[in-house]
């Protein structure tokens, strides 16, 4: 099974949970400005909440690597209790890309809220998460 981990980040949070999500699955966890070289039967693609939706460079990955992409699990991070989900999963719709409904969402720290987060409670839960997902696809 082809397993790859892709995320953008402008804090660093998104990018401690690709790490464990990574690590879990046993692959390297790499931002979308690596395109999928090959087919990937599960793709780990997350990214923070920014203005209430998902950054551009989230939305252009998936187009530009639509062809290499089986199912897509999807995680995030935000200082509120929101997730990227509704919005990837419009663009993987349009696309007809499966997505899964099962996805990661923790806080993250931005400015004085949420203050070390993701923890290593929120890491580990992102681990299982992966396991779970993988274990789902065999």
């Amino acid at each position: 099974m082809n397993i790859a981990v892709r995320y953008y980040t402008r804090s660093g949070n998104t990018k401690k949970i690709a790490d464990a999500i990574a690590q879990a699955v046993g692959v390297e966890a790499k931002t979308v400005g690596a395109p999928l070289s090959e087919k990937t039967d599960v793709l780990f693609l997350g990214s923070s909440v920014y203005a209430g939706g998902v950054d551009t460079a989230v939305i252009n990955f998936i187009k530009e690597n639509k062809d290499n992409i089986g199912m897509v699990y999807n995680f995030s991070t935000a200082a509120f209790p929101m997730s990227t989900y509704k919005n990837v999963r419009k663009v993987c719709d349009e696309l007809g890309i499966k997505m899964a409904v099962e996805n990661f969402k923790c806080r993250g720290s931005f400015t004085l809220m949420n203050k070390n987060r993701p923890n290593e409670a929120d890491l580990k839960e992102a681990a299982e998460f992966a396991k779970s997902a993988v274990g789902q696809q065999k």
